[in-house]
């Protein structure tokens, strides 16, 4: 593959990957985070809608969702959508959706001990979501939303079909210009695998961070636990050796 179509076509799909990945991340997790909260409201009417939303984009087609709004919307509005944002709409609400069950599951999980004694304290709902619950909700929310984060990543790819110059359209341009099929698409696979891989290291790096912030200490990294649980063995064995020589 030649320099110019690397400049020309790759890089700048790599660029639109990763805006569609952030304004989609973004919309998915303000739609998570609503809807997941109104999930557990006291209210039976905002639970259901709540409930109701949920139902629709999780059991609809993302890909049938940004053709509907490319291609649907416009004569019934008045006013055409750009395929960027029409993708970003589909690809927000639809995983959106998935990530509300995981925020109204790991509230759901904190215990009732915790919500007790925000009544106790005379918190608001609102505070007692702010300072008690979320708090310990969200270590447990990150590892699900790295997987969905991911899928999101990969998710992308359907914006080429409305013709956005995505990682994936790039590469069907780069085949088409030179018509080297196992090259461009085997870099295609890298491209996607080393954003995934940042992605899940950000992450993990996050849900350390979190759990700290509330006095839980992290699990160590593979390799670091490797070594520590090496070392903790080899103590335990001098320590046995030690005792039976006394």
């Amino acid at each position: 593959m030649t320099a110019g179509l690397w400049q020309n076509w790759v890089l700048p799909g790599i660029w639109i990957t990763v805006q569609l990945l952030v304004y989609s991340a973004a919309l998915a997790a303000f739609v998570a985070f609503t809807v997941g909260i109104a999930r557990t409201h006291r209210s039976r009417a905002v639970r259901f809608l709540a409930g109701f939303y949920t139902e629709i984009f999780r059991g609809t087609s993302a890909l049938v969702l940004m053709f509907w709004l490319f291609f649907v919307v416009p004569p019934l509005a008045g006013w055409q959508l750009v395929p960027m944002w029409a993708a970003v709409l589909a690809l927000g609400l639809s995983y959106g959706a998935y990530g509300a069950e995981i925020v109204r599951g790991a509230l759901n999980s904190v215990a009732v001990s915790q919500r007790e004694a925000g009544v106790a304290l005379s918190f608001t709902p609102w505070q007692r979501m702010r300072l008690i619950l979320l708090p310990q909700a969200v270590p447990e929310m990150i590892p699900s939303f790295c997987n969905l984060l991911v899928e999101l990543l990969k998710g992308t790819a359907l914006v080429s079909l409305l013709g956005v110059g995505d990682v994936s359209f790039a590469a069907y341009l780069v085949r088409l210009a030179t018509q080297e099929s196992a090259q461009i698409y085997t870099i295609s696979l890298v491209i996607y695998f080393v954003l995934a891989f940042v992605l899940t290291r950000s992450m993990k790096a996050l849900e350390r961070k979190t759990k700290r912030n509330i006095g839980i200490e992290p699990e160590p990294a593979l390799l670091g636990g490797m070594f520590a649980k090496r070392a903790e063995d080899k103590l335990a064995g001098t320590a046995v050796a030690g005792g039976a020589s006394k």
